[in-house]
């Protein structure tokens, strides 16, 4: 058997007035997942856990993410959690607070013969 790149799903969140990170990237995956029902793993007569899931989450200060947070999102299957730059961050005008947002990416393998 061979790990196949199988699905990737791309998802945006945001933290608008608190400046939270994690939240932001959170926010990101949830909108990566839950816009479908993956089924490629029944399709090929595999459980949903054994799908190995990467995640990448990009924002302006990845050190600000708490990876737990963001794995702890994924359903089903075991996952890994990199966080890289980019995303935005947008201040207010009176440069007291600002809006986080965050980027995510999930890419779902499968374990197939």
């Amino acid at each position: 058997m061979a790990w196949q790149r199988m699905v990737l799903q791309i998802g945006m969140g945001t933290d608008i007035r608190g400046g939270d990170y994690t939240k932001a990237a959170v926010r990101a995956l949830r909108d990566a997942l839950w816009h479908n029902s993956l089924s490629v793993a029944d399709a090929v007569g595999l459980p949903v856990d054994s799908m190995q899931v990467a995640v990448t989450i990009g924002v302006p200060q990845p050190e600000q993410v708490d990876k737990a947070a963001v794995l702890a999102v994924l359903p089903h299957g075991t996952g890994t959690v990199e966080v890289v730059e980019g995303g935005l961050e947008i201040m207010n005008d009176a440069r007291t607070n600002k809006t986080v947002i965050a980027n995510a990416a999930a890419l779902v393998r499968l374990d197939v013969p």
